[in-house]
């Protein structure tokens, strides 16, 4: 008798347990579906995706989106209405982050992989996509919200700001000089910011300077100073540069070439100190 007590109690230890751990998993795969999409347009897009209502979804609202890049990005590109939707997929550590878009017209893939890596998301496939044109701003608001879904972790408020400032002015400079080149501008500050440690706006200036030099890229002033707050801000969050290149790597070798260029970024007071000392060697040496 004894011994059959003791059975149903250790099958319903084991029952209770594997309820307990079934609830504490978390899905790999995530959608985050814009709020407004109808319901056409819902089926359109976990079709594409692959999948359908039984995943687990999230939504984004036109309020998040306005959130973090409210203050960043033209009116006129945020809208009323979420619409961009994206699939998430957490994968084993060391495959770094890919992105794919569909009807994306103004925010690119490296610009998503870009401000993710500032995000400090690692290690997912990312799929955005809408059922018609979109800008996409959304769709950052939708990747972060389903990352800290599926890992249970939260990504900071600085974090969340700081990534929706990269994208929405690497955006709107590549309205002005040409995605590309802004891409890969942005791309070659943030790097040697990051892997230098640099923080004084001075400095990061100097780096931005010789930058856009390099790449044939006449900034105005304002362009500049835009790019010198986004950067103040980037070195605020102690990004590791390995770890970067270890999410997008298919340009670490091009991280490396960026990192490994010496700039000169000393103060003005150094240079005339050193200017100094240099005229008093020539004078007494």
């Amino acid at each position: 008798m004894k011994k059959k007590i003791i059975s149903f109690i250790l099958i319903g230890i084991f029952i209770f347990s594997s309820i307990a751990f079934a609830d504490q998993e978390v899905s790999d795969v995530v959608v985050a579906l814009g709020k407004d999409l109808t319901s056409e347009q819902r089926k359109e897009m976990l079709n594409f995706f692959g999948v359908d209502e039984n995943i687990d979804i999230i939504e984004v609202t036109n309020k998040e989106e306005r959130e973090y890049l409210g203050k960043f990005v033209d009116e006129k590109l945020l809208g009323t209405r979420a619409i961009s939707s994206v699939y998430v997929e957490k994968l084993p550590k060391g495959e770094g982050i890919t992105v794919k878009s569909n009807n994306i017209t103004w925010v690119t893939n490296d610009m998503y992989r870009n401000a993710l890596t500032t995000a400090g998301i690692e290690d997912a496939k990312i799929i955005v996509s809408s059922p018609v044109k979109v800008s996409g701003t959304a769709a950052l608001t939708g990747v972060i919200k389903a990352f800290e879904d599926i890992t249970g972790e939260k990504i900071t408020k600085r974090e969340k700001e700081t990534a929706s400032e990269e994208i929405a002015k690497t955006a709107m400079l590549g309205n002005e000089i040409g995605q590309e080149k802004a891409e890969e501008l942005i791309t070659n500050v943030k790097m040697y910011v990051v892997k230098n440690d640099i923080k004084s706006k001075g400095s990061i200036k100097k780096v931005a300077e010789e930058m856009s030099d390099e790449l044939g890229i006449e900034l105005t002033k304002e362009q500049m100073n835009q790019i010198v707050a986004l950067m103040k801000n980037i070195s605020k969050l102690n990004l590791d540069i390995d770890q970067i290149k270890g999410q997008l790597k298919d340009i670490s070798g091009k991280i490396d070439k960026i990192t490994e260029q010496n700039i000169e970024i000393r103060s003005i007071l150094e240079r005339i100190l050193d200017s100094i000392t240099r005229f008093f060697n020539r004078l007494f040496g």
